[in-house]
């Protein structure tokens, strides 16, 4: 007695078809892979190492023009505190509701610092901020700091004392809706002006010479 008849070798168009569906599935996981780790990857970037950001308001300029936009470092704070004179975007009162601000850094967490004769002191040493203050189209004169309520503060540790460049503009530490800004609550350092192409640059951290002066004679 003979068994069941051999099957028949399927034909070459079967496999050329399983081929087909083989390599269509290979490419589909590779591109789901690939887009996976992009993700991925651009979350950790953002997160821990730098982000955009697009100035909106007038309060810093001449340094910085409404729509520029900003590479803003969030790693090397990690391991370097911030300085006088950085370029910082935060979180207003902690409130990650908001559209972050941008500032520079002033005081330090210790310090005194006070408002006075359209200047700012620090701990009685008068700053010399002409170099990045808002100058007077008309007349190239630096705009005078004034502060219309409260003029003296005592800078907490922990905490930075932070004012828009376009002082008279500028919502800041001296408003009590602002006050000084937790480390915590700081987004990162601006350090890169990437767009318009025409603006690209470096952002600078200035010197104050004064302070290191009056420190050495102390």
């Amino acid at each position: 007695m003979t068994g069941p008849p051999a099957p028949y070798p399927a034909a070459p168009e079967v496999h050329e078809q399983r081929r087909k569906r083989s390599r269509t599935l290979d490419a589909v996981i590779e591109i789901v892979t690939t887009v996976g780790l992009a993700v991925v990857l651009y979350l950790v970037i953002t997160t821990f190492v730098v982000q955009t950001f697009r100035v909106e308001q007038q309060s810093m300029l001449d340094t910085l023009q409404p729509q520029q936009h900003l590479l803003i470092d969030k790693l090397t704070p990690r391991v370097d505190s911030y300085s006088r004179g950085d370029i910082i975007v935060f979180h207003p009162n902690g409130d990650r509701a908001r559209t972050p601000f941008i500032k520079r850094v002033i005081g330090l967490g210790g310090e005194h610092v006070e408002v006075r004769g359209g200047a700012v002191w620090i701990d009685g040493v008068r700053l010399d901020e002409d170099e990045y203050t808002f100058r007077d189209p008309d007349t190239g004169v630096n705009e005078a700091t004034e502060s219309f309520r409260r003029t003296e503060w005592d800078v907490p540790e922990g905490q930075l004392f932070v004012l828009g460049d376009h002082r008279e503009e500028s919502t800041d530490s001296r408003s009590e809706g602002v006050g000084f800004v937790d480390v915590d609550d700081v987004v990162g350092r601006a350090w890169l002006r990437f767009f318009p192409l025409d603006t690209l640059g470096i952002l600078q951290t200035p010197d104050y010479p004064e302070l290191d002066a009056a420190a050495s004679a102390g």
